[in-house]
């Protein structure tokens, strides 16, 4: 199954690239997705992941095809060949 990863501001630096497709077989939600990513690019853990609660969504907006994953059903969101994944970086401050 051939997923399009899309990655906007800092983490397309943390990654290196601006988008990747993977051939992911085992990635049929958006966390397997995710945990996926983190094998491949170590690097995003620290720039994808809250640290305490080890979750994608607090540091990252993740949409599929254009769709926010909270609309959807969240990490649990079902991925299908073709879809594309976008990761944008969620700016904290106070």
């Amino acid at each position: 199954m051939a997923i399009t990863v899309k990655f906007v501001g800092a983490l397309r630096h943390s990654s290196g690239v601006g988008e990747l497709v993977l051939d992911c077989k085992d990635c049929n939600s958006i966390g397997e997705l995710v945990n996926e990513l983190i094998k491949k690019l170590p690097e995003l853990k620290r720039s994808l992941t809250d640290p305490q609660l080890e979750d994608p969504r607090p540091n990252a907006l993740i949409l599929v095809n254009g769709r926010e994953i909270s609309v959807l059903n969240g990490l649990e969101t079902k991925l299908k060949d073709g879809d594309e994944i976008s990761l944008i970086p969620v700016v904290h401050g106070g």
